[in-house]
């Protein structure tokens, strides 16, 4: 169904759906879809080429063909735009109803609304998603939970300033097609919540600002530059006031800082530090490459190794020396009913916030209300009255490639309890996924797709460069489906009655299929997609 001129929907519609899914927003969707897919599977293409190039003894490195803009230090990103001046703590979560208003009312002061990877992208939620920012910044808004609570917006001056993350350039939209073919959820999400809000964002004084997930190289930066400059013209909006700020979370993308920026230059609004999706890329890119990159159990592996603290020293002094905001990783720690291990978390989030801080950061990302305030303290102490550190230039930073590719002087060991929890939590998110809520409450943490990649992912590695754990076991097919086989018995019995009406059966089948394949997938949410309605 549509009334545009090869556009088909065939998700249904839901309540209001006609409200975001407007003849102008799938208009745009068509026109980029036009101008822009073939280059975006060619840019896709070109991630495959250089993953088959890796495992043929390849490695990466800055690029000398880009060496003139690095060695430039004439040029700029745009200035900050209003309401991203300050961005001392960001709250991050799904745009669901709920969670809009209590992200809104978190007391950060920008809110990352998030249709990547703490969503799940259930055809209501890609529709709902956009609906619920519009009612937002409408004030339309409210919500009453099933036991009767109401939840309504704080007043305007008290909300932080939306950022909304599209889907990263490898998934596409299937309810959505365009002269026959599946569009792209990245230009699906970035048009319906520009033509839904865009215009209303610049009418309240600020604009429609983004983050851009999953990049691998400057070549996708450039492929978003000229979608802004196609969408602002054809709605009418001046070059320019559009915002991204792009994640750092892939392993080629942290060779390539400098020209991301410079390829978003007068739609730049900064870098950030995706620590949990580039764990997985650091896998995922050379997980072929046997012990000098074979990682420890994930929740050994800290901001202050080698490779990572290399990674977030040469973000901030990129992004610094370029006027642009440097953001940190996700804290993904929640407040707990265990006193114990509340003040575990808290700690943790200090700890955490505080290193950034002094680092240089001019802000950074957290997972939940109850730990803004925490961050904003930390950040507070090192910034005071400023807005932001952008004046700390860190030019006493100098990082090599060597010392980005340091992942064999990170501690630590592979353990069975490292490898139990893989299997556990990974599943554990894979069910929360299938069932459209991207973003879990597991073990105390809040889990998102980066949670699910990297399990699977170690697990997959582990098993495929004969990895032993420290008690002498190989990682075998046999240990790991013994492990998938108790830990989903553990999970069975935790969960009770309510274990019936999961869709526990599907999750452990895609987790086993992607752990233990002869091939490794490059996304675990692609064929989780193809498993959704």
């Amino acid at each position: 169904m549509s009334t545009v001129d090869g556009v088909e929907i065939t998700g249904p519609m839901g309540p209001r759906f006609d409200e975001v899914l407007t003849p102008q927003a799938l208009e745009l969707i068509a026109l980029l879809h036009r101008e822009f897919n073939g280059r975006r599977l060619e840019r896709l293409q070109a991630r495959t080429e250089r993953v088959q190039a890796l495992a043929d003894g390849g490695t990466l490195d800055f690029l000398p063909e880009t060496a003139s803009v690095r060695e430039d230090d004439s040029w700029r990103v745009a200035p900050p735009a209003p309401g991203l001046v300050d961005r001392r703590v960001e709250m991050t979560g799904p745009t669901d109803r709920k969670m809009t208003i209590n992200a809104l009312n978190s007391g950060a002061k920008c809110w990352l609304a998030d249709q990547e990877d703490a969503n799940s992208p259930l055809w209501e939620n890609v529709v709902n998603g956009p609906l619920n920012l519009m009612d937002s910044i409408d004030r339309t808004i409210d919500f009453t939970s099933p036991q009767g609570k109401s939840y309504e917006l704080k007043p305007d001056d008290e909300l932080p300033t939306i950022i909304v993350r599209p889907r990263g350039w490898h998934l596409p939209e299937k309810h959505i097609t365009v002269d026959g073919e599946q569009t792209s959820g990245s230009l699906v999400d970035f048009a319906l919540y520009l033509s839904a809000c865009g215009q209303k964002q610049i009418d309240r004084g600020q604009g429609p600002y983004f983050y851009l997930p999953k990049m691998e190289s400057h070549l996708e930066a450039r492929l978003w530059n000229d979608a802004f400059n196609l969408a602002q013209d054809q709605l009418g909006i001046p070059r320019g006031t559009i915002r991204a700020t792009c994640l750092i979370e892939t392993y080629p993308a942290a060779f390539e800082m400098e020209e991301i920026l410079y390829e978003l230059r007068e739609h730049s609004s900064g870098l950030n530090a995706g620590r949990w999706d580039y764990l997985f890329s650091v896998i995922k890119t050379f997980r072929t490459r046997g012990e000098d990159f074979t990682l420890p159990d994930r929740n050994s592996i800290t901001m202050t190794v080698p490779f990572m603290r290399a990674y977030t020293e040469l973000l901030v002094r990129t992004c610094h020396k370029r006027g642009a905001h440097a953001m940190g990783g996700m804290s993904a720690f929640i407040p707990s009913k265990d006193p114990e291990k509340n003040e575990f978390a808290f700690n943790k989030i200090t700890e955490d916030k505080s290193r950034e801080a002094n680092d240089g950061f001019d802000g950074s990302w957290v997972a939940h209300p109850g730990m803004v305030q925490t961050a904003m303290d930390a950040f507070d102490k090192v910034l005071g009255e400023r807005p932001n550190q952008l004046d700390k230039l860190r030019e006493d930073v100098s990082v090599s490639a060597a010392d980005l590719l340091n992942v064999k002087a990170t501690p630590g060991e592979v353990t069975e309890a490292g490898l139990r929890a893989n299997v556990s939590v990974g599943i554990q998110y894979v069910e929360s996924w299938l069932r459209g809520s991207g973003a879990a409450g597991i073990n105390g943490l809040m889990e998102d797709a980066a949670t699910a990649e990297i399990s699977r992912s170690q697990v997959w590695q582990w098993l495929h460069n004969g990895v032993s754990l420290n008690d002498g076991q190989q990682v075998t097919t046999e240990l790991v489906q013994r492990v998938i086989e108790e830990e989903m018995a553990a999970i069975a019995e935790a969960k009770g009655d309510a274990y019936s009406s999961g869709r526990w059966d599907d999750a452990r089948a895609l987790f086993t299929e992607m752990a233990l394949g002869d091939e490794y997938n490059d996304f675990l949410t692609v064929p989780a997609y193809e498993r959704m309605p």
